[in-house]
């Protein structure tokens, strides 16, 4: 299992620029934040602005007849929806307002209140045209970006850039663009400059990079215009009702499956090549051993003979299509070896396409060793990524079908082998998934009983019982979940602590207490398949079977730990179209009060090691340094500033280490260059491994008595 780094083993000259490198490119991509951007190939490309097909006319009728009947909301689309619309497309067009004039904004206000008529008419073309003024923006700011290259800029002159432009004023004027633009260039050159380019390097890097994004202007499709304006309607009602297109929802069913068909490479797309970042397990790339890791796809063909497609330049997401397909088809790569330089001789590699299995997506262990006086305690860990079903599989009636459920079950048995006294389920960064795989996930770990209430937009509410008979496993469990672990893991967690089944460690999860349905459109569409994507329709909420929702306020756990994440910024309390907390009558279940009872002694024995734990102590300290960096809203364009504001970040961070390092009875590092190297522990997962080796001694018999004996004399030495 990979284990996560702590903080200080990142950069953090990197950290503190990070927002400004996101600014350039986020218009020019136009993602919405709802599943992989889609891009077209350069051949299919036009320099004009993209136009709505009848094909899209038809979906936007479809949409808006499921969103109005079918949404938990219960909401027409009317004005004040309308007005909703158009604020949530303009900010998804330019969220930051470094590319529109409020000229240009003015001119859209005439839809503010047609929105919804628009929608309901599918008359496209305004937000199409909406979309083409901000082609146009794009072309002209990028453009006065190249141009702007032609002149080192000054870094003596004492000025500051602001990057987060969300809650500022539209540009007033051309002039007043120009001059965010060249503080963004001149950003963008000085953090190349401070990380070691000369102004000549800096200036054909970023050149290079600019022209790229031009290019990525003329490649946006109708599917993503449509895609993003189709969205800013969705989330008016939530914001996990979305709409993908044909190809965004091809990878939803394979992030959902942990499968496809293909040659089983990672691809990546740098400096206008797809080149393979690595080879998956067990595909055909690994099988062959022909292609290696920074080798550079430069053309596809299909077939074992016929015409190679030239792909350079090509959006990643389009080759990736290319190279998909049907099991047992023949795909050849044209390949220009890892490190190779344009022009140099290539090679055509042959594959038959495989099924490939997604292998680091799925759950997996480990087993840790801790001591506790002279017994050596055996803590298994099982990580789960996400609630994952191939339901083509399960459909087709396959018996092997993919499903977390199985995985955990086959993981805990095979722990259950290893002698181990503890369970831990790390749900950290787990955004949820099927909900049937939460049921039966919960269904492990309780004999029998209610899991989580659904109720739906009518009104019914049906309660989900434990499908899984039996039990798989009945010692000591703790579960891990951070403010990223949402949905379906809190489903799991929230009745693992309903049930007091176990002990929740962490941080306060996301709060998604919201049941979406998938809505195929081809389903709805008269004839062949029409490519018409899919709908996700939030329909219900679910509800613990104390009858709490888990909306907005999520999971709390039963001993926290330290998290650098914010939930000032993450969670769905900070989304404004969330669905409210609300409660419902509990259902009928049995609480185990053993966990309860052993809860305040496991916590006190917890804070008396955060206080000694180095590991810990390091996080608390870059969780603050975070926390202060995260209230940046400006960098400064003095060059000596920023090397002194970088330096002192540094060597904070340095010191931090260093005091960790030598509590481990570790050499010191030298310098700050030496962290990105640094071995950093999950100081987390050990002390949840901790939590849960007290856990197995409180289940032995007078086990309370001596944590409480041990607690008492740490006390009093």
């Amino acid at each position: 299992m990979t284990r996560p780094r702590r903080f200080t083993s990142l950069p953090w000259a990197r950290i503190a620029l990070l927002c400004a490198a996101i600014a350039l490119t986020a218009t020019v991509v136009m993602g919405t934040g709802t599943g992989p951007a889609t891009a077209v190939a350069p051949a299919m490309a036009s320099t004009g602005a993209v136009e709505p097909s009848d094909r899209h006319r038809r979906v936007a009728r479809l949409i808006a007849e499921v969103m109005e009947r079918q949404h938990y909301r219960q909401a027409s689309l009317d004005d004040k929806l309308s007005a909703q619309v158009f604020e949530r497309y303009l900010e998804a067009l330019d969220g930051n307002r470094s590319y529109l004039l409020a000229s240009d904004v003015s001119e859209f206000e005439k839809y503010r209140f047609e929105m919804d008529d628009l929608i309901k008419s599918a008359d496209l073309e305004p937000p199409f045209w909406m979309f083409g003024r901000l082609q146009e923006r794009n072309r002209e700011r990028i453009a006065h970006a190249i141009a702007l290259l032609d002149t080192e800029p000054d870094f003596t002159v004492d000025e500051d850039f602001r990057f987060d432009r969300s809650d500022e004023a539209w540009p007033a004027t051309v002039a007043e663009l120009d001059e965010l633009w060249r503080k963004r260039v001149k950003n963008d050159v000085l953090s190349l400059t401070l990380a070691g380019k000369t102004w000549p390097e800096a200036q054909e890097v970023l050149r290079k990079r600019y022209e790229r994004l031009l290019k990525r202007v003329d490649q946006v499709t109708a599917d993503d215009v449509f895609e993003t304006f189709m969205n800013a309607y969705s989330h008016v009602y939530d914001p996990h009702s979305n709409y993908l297109s044909p190809r965004n929802s091809e990878e939803y069913n394979i992030a959902m499956s942990l499968s496809y068909e293909g040659i089983g490479a990672s691809l990546q797309l740098i400096d206008d090549y797809v080149t393979v970042v690595n080879i998956l397990p067990g595909g055909p790339a690994a099988v062959s051993g022909e292609v290696k890791a920074n080798d550079r796809i430069t053309a596809v063909g299909q077939g074992s003979e016929g015409t190679l497609t030239d792909v350079v330049g090509w959006r990643l997401d389009d080759v990736v299509q290319l190279i998909r397909g049907p099991v047992n088809t023949v795909v050849r790569l044209q390949v220009l070896p890892a490190g190779a330089t344009p022009g140099s001789p290539e090679s055509v590699v042959v594959f038959t396409r495989n099924k490939v299995t997604l292998e680091a997506q799925a759950a997996k262990k480990e087993v840790h060793k801790i001591r506790r006086g002279d017994q050596e305690l055996s803590i298994g860990v099982i990580d789960v990524p996400s609630f994952y079903q191939d339901y083509q599989a399960r459909s087709a009636g396959e018996a092997d079908y993919r499903s977390t459920t199985r995985d955990v079950r086959r993981l805990v048995d095979e722990l259950k082998r290893e002698g181990v006294g503890a369970i831990v389920i790390d749900l950290r960064n787990n955004g949820g998934g099927h909900l049937s795989e939460a049921t039966s996930l919960v269904g492990l770990f309780i004999e029998r009983g209610p899991v989580v209430q659904l109720r739906e937009t009518g009104g019914r509410i049906e309660v989900l019982d434990d499908p899984e008979p039996g039990v798989a496993w009945d010692g000591p469990l703790v579960v891990m979940v951070n403010r990223a672990s949402a949905s379906a893991s809190e489903i799991f967690a929230g009745a693992i602590q309903d049930y007091g089944r176990g002990v929740v460690v962490g941080q306060q999860t996301y709060g998604k207490g919201s049941v979406q349905n998938l809505y195929p459109l081809d389903r709805y569409a008269l004839g062949p398949k029409s490519g018409f994507g899919q709908l996700t329709v939030t329909i219900g909420k679910y509800y613990r079977v104390t009858g709490d929702s888990t909306q907005h306020r999520g999971v709390t756990p039963d001993i926290e730990l330290p998290s650098l994440i914010s939930t000032e910024d993450v969670g769905e309390s900070t989304r404004d179209s969330a669905l409210p907390w609300d409660r419902i009558r509990p259902a009928t279940f049995e609480r185990d009060a053993g966990v309860e009872g052993e809860l305040p002694l496991l916590d006190r024995l917890h804070h008396q090691r955060a206080g000694d734990d180095a590991d810990l102590l390091a996080l608390e300290g870059d969780r603050e340094a975070v926390d202060k960096l995260r209230s940046q809203t400006t960098l400064s364009l003095n060059a000596e500033k920023r090397k002194v504001e970088r330096l002192a970040l540094e060597q904070a961070q340095l010191a931090r280490e260093n005091v960790r390092r030598k509590a481990h009875g570790l050499e010191p590092l030298a310098s700050a260059t030496d962290l990105d190297e640094a071995d950093a522990p999950d100081a987390l997962l050990a002390e949840a491994v901790e939590i849960a080796g007290d856990a197995v001694i409180a289940a032995q018999p007078a086990g309370g008595a001596l944590l409480a004996r041990t607690l008492s004399r740490s006390a009093g030495s």
